[in-house]
């Protein structure tokens, strides 16, 4: 008799703790918004950009509290997509909403992968234009596929000591850079007459992105030491650690650099920043501090999306094929993970990665919002008022960055747009051949809400 292979993904209880929860979530969070984001969100609104940051991480904390209500609840390895199986049943707003949730992290991991290759080149005074910073993210995001082959405790204890660096190098970074400015005011107010209420809404959305690494810690549950509580404990001090070190480091760089020296060095504005408050050694603190700081960022999201994706595949919320690989379906989602990563590092640059990465998250936030409000918020107690503001708040954020970019890149739309349809028909489709039973029973569910 032959033997079938062991497709189920094992998740070991207990097996990550608080700590290695909120360095998971921290590295996905401080890699990507701190080092590639700044210039781009100076670019956009000019002086304002430091309170951008800050105007990101208030929409956040609304749009927390429903992630904290669902995870002390709901805990899984299945995170967001669990979530919206408990909201909208086994249904097409199910798989189309966790899918861009999905692309939205595998976006991330590209933005992070990219971000790594245009700080690397600042060792060798090469241009970020080189076709070095594509091939050096290929070879990153190879890396992290190989470390999250391994075990929990590997993967937790690389991107907690990652994080560790990371977060005391950054911290140091702010402090020195503000310190050693020539003046503690943001010197850039005189050169940004342009910035609009648009392009506000635009830096404000680009820092969400910056933010919404907290969610990779919601595909901990079947992991995390008493996840019922340490869940939303680990949201919470994330987005508070990542708050406090945006807004020192982005004084740090407003206090270093001209607004149109940030824009110029929008894709490694940090190790620009080094320069003149600290000289060229800082610069090489600060490059090899990206480098670590994307690496661990990478590592921590591979992880879990991989397991978000394994978690829709054994719902039978997507479609799957093994093409012959061995070991279980998580080892395949990973792979599936780090394919798709790939090309977007090869085809796409910073900027627009980080737009179709905002555009699928706020549209997946704003679904979240409106499952618990419509139909969760008895269940778990939660506050109509702050569910409602986070649905608005999200709407115009992307209202404003949508505008932003029909006026300045329009094809990043039409891509998302593409994209955005491919996966609602092709999941439209693959749920129609369901048996019968089995959508009966989900329009059950959604009746009974």
């Amino acid at each position: 008799m032959k033997n079938t292979p062991d497709r189920t993904s094992k998740y070991r209880a207990d097996s990550l703790s608080l700590i290695g929860a909120v360095a998971l979530g921290t590295g996905v969070m401080i890699g990507a918004g701190i080092f590639a984001l700044t210039g781009q969100m100076a670019e956009m609104t000019g002086s304002l950009f430091p309170l951008a940051f800050l105007s990101a991480a208030l929409i956040v904390s609304f749009s927390a509290y429903s992630y904290v209500k669902l995870s002390n609840a709901y805990p899984s390895a299945g995170g967001i997509g669990m979530y919206l199986v408990k909201a909208y049943g086994r249904t097409l707003p199910t798989a189309f909403h966790a899918l861009l949730m999905y692309f939205s992290m595998v976006i991330a991991q590209s933005f992070l992968a990219r971000t790594f290759g245009s700080y690397t080149l600042r060792l060798f005074e090469i241009d970020d234009s080189s076709m070095l910073v594509p091939a050096l993210g290929v070879g990153l995001l190879l890396a992290a596929f190989l470390i999250n082959l391994s075990v929990n405790s590997v993967i937790e204890g690389v991107a907690s000591v990652l994080g560790f660096i990371k977060i005391g190098g950054i911290v140091l970074f702010g402090v020195v850079g503000v310190l050693v400015a020539d003046s503690v005011e943001v010197n850039i107010s005189m050169v940004d007459s342009d910035a609009t209420l648009t392009g506000f809404l635009g830096a404000t959305a680009l820092g969400i992105l910056a933010f919404k690494g907290f969610t990779t810690i919601t595909n901990s549950g079947s992991e995390l030491k008493d996840p019922h509580r340490n869940l939303g404990r680990a949201i919470m001090i994330s987005i508070a650690l990542c708050v406090v070190i945006y807004a020192l480091v982005g004084f740090a760089v407003a206090s270093n650099l001209s607004l149109k020296e940030i824009i110029a060095t929008r894709n490694y504005s940090l190790a620009a920043a080094a320069k003149p408050a600290l000289g060229e050694y800082a610069v090489w603190f600060t490059v090899i501090l990206a480098m670590l700081a994307t690496a661990g960022g990478i590592i921590a999201s591979i992880f879990a999306v991989s397991r978000m994706l394994a978690m829709l595949t054994e719902m039978k919320l997507v479609p799957h094929r093994h093409f012959h690989m061995p070991g279980s379906i998580q080892k395949h989602t990973l792979v599936y993970t780090i394919v798709l990563g790939l090309l977007l590092v090869v085809f796409f640059d910073l900027t627009r990665i980080a737009a179709l990465g905002i555009i699928f998250y706020l549209t997946m936030d704003i679904a979240i919002h409106w499952g618990v409000l419509r139909h969760l918020r008895k269940d778990l107690g939660a506050n109509p008022v702050i569910l409602v503001t986070a649905i608005v708040l999200d709407m115009i954020i992307l209202v404003g960055f949508l505008w932003v970019k029909i006026t300045s890149d329009p094809f990043v739309l039409f891509v998302a747009a593409a994209a955005m349809a491919v996966i609602l028909i092709g999941e439209y489709f693959f749920l129609m051949q369901r048996p019968a039973d089995e959508q009966q029973e989900q329009q059950k569910h959604s009746h009974s809400h």
